[in-house]
């Protein structure tokens, strides 16, 4: 899978694609990373990208100029023409719909993700209405640039496809996945609670979208805060039906609007 940023700040990139994962998954070839800086596509002697909003208004706009030749020139196709089946053209805006998971899994299933770094005020509304096939917030707040966001998108995405994971299961059983553990089909794998080949986080499919459990690991107590019982105990079946329980229980908490949906 390919991967376009297009951005004024082109260094910014160089600490986010050389970390964790998305390291990995390059150097593994999984994916390929370009990063482009949009004054290459200027024509002016001052690399211009901006410019005063028609209307009057504070602050300057992103030009539509400069975006459009880039992406044109990267995808060997003119905006009126759409963008090549299998390519994404984003635009990162605090305007645009919200990313989640399932927009995740919708990108990672391209060949090519084009990501457009907006800045400034905000971005010439065309950028929007006629390149981009997606104008994308990562959140209701609003920041500098888009370079954090495309980021976040471009690791998000990067998981999800085959192979960029140790444990291909991780990505099934967290937060916002498709898939929650049933506590009541038996895992893949285990006959019984002694014999155990596999994973025991391993179930189908019951609920979607909901937040991941609590995770504990050694020491099994810490300034007095113990780790649950039931999770030292082997009991595989219940460990599922605590999990789910307390997975349900986090998602209240933390984000009653899942649950709504």
């Amino acid at each position: 899978m390919r991967f376009d940023l297009i951005t004024i700040f082109p260094e910014f990139f160089a600490g986010p694609l050389d970390y964790g994962i998305v390291r990995r998954a390059r150097e593994a070839r999984l994916i390929e990373t370009h990063v482009h800086d949009l004054r290459d596509f200027t024509h002016d002697r001052h690399r211009t990208v901006d410019d005063r909003p028609f209307g009057g208004g504070e602050g300057m706009v992103m030009k539509c100029e400069p975006l459009f030749e880039a992406v044109e020139s990267l995808v060997g196709a003119p905006a009126e023409a759409g963008p090549p089946h299998g390519t994404g053209v984003v635009l990162l805006s605090a305007a645009g719909r919200l990313f989640r998971q399932d927009t995740a899994r919708r990108f990672a299933a391209l060949d090519r993700v084009v990501l457009l770094c907006g800045r400034y005020e905000g971005v010439d509304e065309r950028v929007a209405q006629h390149l981009a096939t997606d104008e994308i917030s990562v959140g209701d707040f609003v920041l500098s640039g888009g370079e954090l966001p495309a980021a976040m998108i471009l690791d998000a995405v990067t998981r999800l496809l085959p192979g960029a994971l140790g444990n291909e299961d991780s990505a099934l059983n967290e937060s916002f996945s498709a898939a929650v553990a049933d506590p009541n089909a038996t895992p893949a794998g285990i006959t019984n609670h002694k014999s155990q080949t596999c994973s025991p986080d391993v179930g189908r499919v019951t609920n979607h979208g909901i937040l991941d459990y609590p995770h504990y690991t050694r020491p099994p107590s810490f300034r007095g805060w113990d780790v649950p019982e039931i999770l030292l105990g082997g009991n595989h079946q219940e460990i599922l039906l605590w999990r789910r329980a307390q997975a349900l229980e986090k998602t209240r908490r933390n984000r009653p609007d899942l649950l709504n949906r």
